[in-house]
């Protein structure tokens, strides 16, 4: 038999039907939905007589735009209000699992779906959400659609889509001390730019890769959009299979045991056939922070922004708007450069191993008077963990606050809107103009660039406060 990558193995196993020169009918085990993608789906569905086809294979959490504080009370923006509550009421009409606002499960859509065990192994999810991407960490073909192919989801439990092209990026060798997940990618976006993965699903493999924890590894898929990727996965092994066991939805007793038989034969065959593939050495990344308007405008903390000789004559103008809204210039170095914000959370980086890395640089310290931070678990159960694991107690005596679970600052839908001009240090995944909010200025970061920020004041070497 031809060798084959891990991507064909998971998408060739749910091709329903192959439309000759055209795209594939494929089956979706798992469909996520939020509050802002699904309401136009399930408008559509009832304009045209169409119930869910499988309830019991979609799962819903509101996230995007609920409020980080005060979540016992009624929300009081009315768009986010009306979007929340007609989620609850699609689910319920439609039978749908739904962890609302309030409920000891809710959270981050892409937060949630693994600490649940709903994401597995070889799976196919999709979700309304770029960032679908997240759950490739498993092994599985994870990617996000639009609205209305979440309504073909709902109706079919199939989508048709063509199949992209094979890309393996390998990082081998050992990161760094205070080098994280979170560097590795940025570093990686540094390097093929933001369009350098467009029509391509990623691998990642290699050393640096397989030793990262399973939150490192969502870290790593979850950014593979921003390279323009569909999306990124990971092969399932003994790392995987750890965290996955005893989760609500994964599979119990022998089932579990014939489950993992199956997943262990989810890898790329010796000799399969990538289109494209790039290999780095994790030796020479070190924390990594953006300066510009895209995630791809990334340098290593001890360095420099380009100077005009070190940017291709044609980009030169995109390149000088982009650092002009940023207030910075060519050449300049990003070290010492004042903070107002930092946010820690989002799908990026809101899980419990996130948190642990902010507490690790803030014990023992207090934070920067002059800086605003908002701490913003992914979900209500890592919101939990940090509570018994004494993180909140770490963080509340060195002036932080830990908000309630949502997507808070990471696109601003809701009130944790960053100032027009004001700088953030940012563990989100998009740096571009107004995301944080309307003139909002963001620099993205790990947990670890993120606390020292919060506690100096101004951007610093996180290796510095060890």
């Amino acid at each position: 038999m031809e060798p084959k990558t891990l991507f064909d193995k998971v998408w060739d196993a749910h091709v329903v039907e192959k439309i000759d020169g055209g795209p594939s009918v494929l089956y979706i085990d798992k469909h996520l939905i939020h509050e802002v993608t699904s309401p136009q789906a399930f408008a559509g569905l009832e304009a045209r007589g169409l119930k869910v086809f499988r309830p019991e294979k979609t799962v819903a959490t509101p996230d995007h735009n609920i409020p980080t504080e005060n979540q016992h009370l009624t929300i009081q923006d009315e768009l986010s209000r009306k979007q929340v509550e007609t989620l609850s009421a699609n689910c319920e009409k439609n039978d749908i699992t739904l962890y609302g606002l309030n409920h000891p499960k809710n959270g981050i859509v892409h937060v949630v779906g693994p600490e649940l065990g709903h994401t597995q192994p070889g799976m196919t999810m999709v979700c309304g959400d770029s960032h679908t991407s997240t759950h490739g960490a498993f092994g599985a073909v994870a990617f996000g659609i639009g609205t209305s192919e979440v309504e073909m989801v709902l109706a079919t439990q199939c989508i048709l889509q063509p199949k992209p092209k094979k890309m393996r990026i390998t990082v081998d060798g050992e990161l760094q001390k205070g080098v994280t997940a979170k560097d590795l990618t940025l570093y990686v976006i540094s390097q093929l730019g933001t369009g350098g993965a467009t029509g391509y699903f990623v691998e990642y493999a290699g050393s640096a890769v397989r030793n990262l924890s399973m939150e490192g590894r969502m870290t790593v898929c979850n950014m593979s959009i921003e390279m323009g990727a569909r999306g990124g996965m990971i092969a399932p092994d003994d790392t995987t299979f750890e965290y996955v066991k005893g989760r609500e939805f994964a599979p119990k007793g022998e089932e579990w045991d014939k489950a993992v038989a199956k997943w262990k034969e989810l890898k790329s065959d010796e000799g399969a056939v990538f289109d494209k593939e790039y290999t780095f050495k994790a030796e020479e990344i070190e924390p990594m922070l953006t300066y510009g308007t895209n995630p791809g405008m990334g340098t290593g903390i001890s360095g420099s922004i380009p100077t005009a000789e070190e940017v291709e004559a044609s980009e030169l103008p995109t390149f000088k708007k982009s650092l002009e809204y940023m207030g910075f210039g060519l050449g300049d170095q990003l070290l010492g450069k004042k903070v107002d914000y930092v946010f820690v959370g989002s799908c990026t980086n809101g899980r419990i191993e996130d948190l642990r890395m902010l507490a690790s640089v803030v014990k023992g310290k207090k934070k920067a008077d002059s800086v605003t931070a908002w701490i913003v678990p992914g979900s209500k159960q890592v919101e939990k963990q940090a509570q018994e694991e004494g993180l909140v107690e770490v963080l509340e005596k060195a002036g932080f606050e830990l908000r309630q679970p949502g997507c808070s600052a990471c696109l601003a839908m809701n009130d944790d809107k960053i100032p027009a001009g004001k700088y953030s240090v940012s563990t989100s995944n998009r740096n571009f103009e107004g995301r944080q909010g309307p003139g909002s200025r963001t620099l993205l970061a790990s947990p670890l660039t993120a606390a020292a920020a919060a506690v100096t004041g101004v951007i610093t070497d996180p290796r510095d406060l060890f």
